[in-house]
């Protein structure tokens, strides 16, 4: 299966974890960075790994922003796709990981089959689009408040993800 991850940084927090999840699970054939791709990359993938920050009021990253009208050509029938979004949830604690509920709703509007749903306990934010019956749509972490947890929760997160992507 040809997996790809794609992440947009601004300040290097979500490329860390990036290439942290493709080291854990072990069999991600690329890890884009958005800023310096095209529409090509999405071309003959399997699966999808996306991983984004929410930025000021709830806003997607800036390199997403700038490639988001893209997404609507990339087709992700019935293909798996797991979100990671990275947020503060106290200086940000009414959108913590906003970013994952807008790319949750755009890949599932065009077919996408998300894996990798995870817990919001052991989190204190007031609110997040990204939460879905209880639970975050993808991966939530916290650099700024919680970065201790980060790799425990990239390990447990990647053993729920890695039977949809082998």
């Amino acid at each position: 299966m040809e997996v790809k991850l794609f992440f947009g940084s601004s300040t290097g927090n979500t490329a860390k974890c990036a290439k942290a999840i493709a080291a854990k699970l072990g069999n991600v054939a690329a890890v884009v960075d958005i800023r310096k791709a095209s529409i090509d990359d999405f071309d003959f993938v399997d699966g999808y790994i996306i991983g984004l920050s929410t930025v000021d009021e709830g806003l997607l990253q800036e390199d997403w922003r700038r490639f988001w009208d893209d997404i609507d050509d990339v087709d992700f029938t019935d293909k798996p796709v797991a979100i990671f979004g990275l947020g503060d949830q106290v200086k940000y604690a009414k959108w913590f990981v906003d970013a994952i509920g807008i790319v949750y709703d755009k890949v599932t509007e065009k077919g996408a089959k998300v894996v990798g749903a995870w817990p919001t306990d052991g989190y204190t934010f007031e609110n997040s689009a990204g939460v879905r019956g209880g639970k975050f749509m993808g991966l939530a972490l916290d650099e700024d408040n919680q970065s201790d947890q980060t790799e425990g929760r990239i390990a447990k997160w990647c053993d729920i993800i890695r039977p949809s992507f082998s």
